[in-house]
């Protein structure tokens, strides 16, 4: 089948963003050179907005060649639930009284090591995070793990290399620790449905694999930034609220046990980030919701810290132009797959992904009949072992940069070095997944 005009200048588009994102750091850049001009380049350096740029250039396009009715018909056949999720679980998992409780978990956890928490509290957030997200979503894990991690150990990071061992190791790990179950990767909850695979055949085929990634992960990352974690003369801790400003304060709780006072408005956020997960596939209960989550918040602000809206919007418009960017390129990317061979297709899928979402590569083999047992297993196992080696390889991933990408220098992330530091944990998870 030969590709439209508006499939191949999809694709140009397409093609243009990921060379986009490769450039992000050099256009910020040019902010300083040319500051009568220091907004326009800011946004274009902003990674989270290269997508939904660049998809409204597509729709652009598509309303001067094929016009009004077919653009917005083409537009309202886009699912996006998924932008919608992520921005909703987002706001909820980042929040002050979750954070808490999720970190004074972590504390307790570490002080089990004596003298040496720094080094578990931070095994445990590259570990017990990225599985506990098989429970509550890989967004909220992402989110949840980033927060900890950004005041906790990016803000003292003073090399490189410790930053992208760890921003790439948790890219891995969350994109791999959601396979336990069928509904928390979404990879997995694309194809779930459609070939019958529940919790117990993806813990079966997946998980246990998965956890065993995971944990040698995590623990070649702490060997590799020991150096930074003996610096620390205390726990990985956060600046206290009186030390910080607005801004701040979204990404930073600070670590007392929580009080009694303080144990009811835990309880009420997680019941809602539960109920956010529960209705993960129905946009207009979760986003129901998230309006009931605010107007709470608001009501009782003694008990809060300013929502992370901005780094929630923006990952939202980014999966938003993945999902209108990447619907047009399904007359390469399914000839390409089904012209592997089962073995293949596992190496492809990595490659693959680091180009485009994992969930969409797997959304299209899903619409290919009659696969083997074989070939679904590696394709999903393909796209989830590489879902940590760009930003836009696994959904969760914008979620992180936009956290923690206020700790590298010029607030900006590499992507060659994130490659670099996604590649060792890339290849264990390879070889989990590929040999047991």
């Amino acid at each position: 089948m030969h590709p439209t005009l508006i499939e191949i200048i999809a694709t140009v588009l397409f093609g243009a963003a990921l060379i986009h994102t490769f450039m992000v750091v050099r256009i910020h850049a040019l902010g300083t050179k040319y500051p009568a001009h220091v907004g326009l380049f800011h946004l274009l350096g902003e990674v989270e907005a290269v997508f939904a740029l660049w998809a409204c250039a597509l729709v652009a396009v598509m309303f001067a060649l094929s016009g009004k009715v077919a653009t917005l018909a083409y537009l309202n056949a886009r699912n996006y639930t998924e932008p919608l999720f992520v921005f909703a679980v987002m706001l909820i998992a980042a929040s002050y009284p979750v954070l808490s409780l999720v970190q004074n978990a972590s504390l307790h956890l570490a002080r089990l090591a004596g003298g040496y928490v720094a080094y578990a509290q931070y095994f445990l957030t590259l570990a017990a995070l990225p599985l506990l997200g098989s429970l509550l979503t890989e967004p909220a894990a992402m989110t949840l793990a980033a927060l900890t991690l950004g005041a906790g150990f990016f803000a003292f990071a003073d090399t490189d290399r410790a930053r992208y061992v760890t921003l790439g190791t948790l890219f891995v790990n969350v994109s791999i620790g959601g396979v336990l179950t069928s509904y928390a990767a979404p990879p997995v909850l694309m194809v779930a449905g459609t070939w019958g695979w529940g919790t117990p055949h993806m813990f079966m085929h997946f998980g246990w694999k998965a956890i065993i990634a995971v944990m040698l992960n995590a623990a070649l990352a702490t060997w590799l930034v020991r150096a930074t974690l003996t610096s620390l003369s205390k726990p990985i801790d956060l600046p206290t609220a009186d030390a910080l400003d607005a801004n701040d304060l979204a990404a930073t709780v600070d670590l007392p046990i929580i009080a009694a006072s303080a144990k009811l408005p835990a309880l009420i956020h997680c019941t809602f980030l539960a109920s956010v997960v529960i209705f993960s596939h129905e946009p207009v209960v979760f986003m129901g919701l998230l309006l009931l989550f605010v107007a709470y918040t608001q009501s009782y602000r003694q008990h809060q810290r300013p929502l992370i809206w901005r780094e929630a919007l923006m990952v939202g418009c980014f999966l938003a132009g993945l999902v209108i960017l990447g619907g047009l390129q399904q007359w390469w990317l399914a000839p390409t797959l089904t012209a592997m061979s089962p073995t293949a297709v596992y190496f492809g899928a990595m490659g693959l992904t680091a180009i485009t979402d994992n969930a969409a590569l797997t959304y299209l083999a899903s619409q290919v009949p009659n696969l083997s047992d074989t070939f679904k297993y590696f394709v999903v196992a393909g796209a989830v072992v590489g879902g940590g080696l760009t930003v836009i390889a696994n959904a969760p991933n914008p979620a992180g940069a936009a956290i923690v990408g206020k700790y590298f220098p010029e607030s900006e992330i590499s992507p060659i070095k994130l490659l670099l530091g996604a590649l060792v944990p890339t290849l264990i998870a390879a070889v989990c997944f590929g040999l047991l």
